[in-house]
């Protein structure tokens, strides 16, 4: 099941002024051999963008990441 912490997020950042329309999604995923995946998704709106995939031992790892993660992008503008 999945719960708050695990749960995909998705963020947007749109300055018109800078001609940016971009989005930037985080989510977590087990593994075969019990660790956990952040799989990180960005690009350009209206684009399939780019994949990254970084594995952990642990989902209590995988989710510090993940929350890194995201308020680091909420720093630079992205929002819900």
């Amino acid at each position: 099941m999945e719960d708050e912490n695990t749960a995909p997020i998705h963020m947007r950042r749109i300055d018109p002024t800078q001609n940016m329309r971009r989005f930037y999604t985080l989510a977590i995923q087990p593994t075969l051999f019990g660790g956990a995946s952040v799989i990180r998704n960005w690009g350009r709106i209206g684009t399939s963008g780019q994949s990254m995939m970084e594995t952990y031992d642990g989902e209590d790892e995988a989710l510090t990441a993940k929350s890194r993660l995201e308020r680091s992008k909420r720093r630079r503008g992205y929002g819900d």
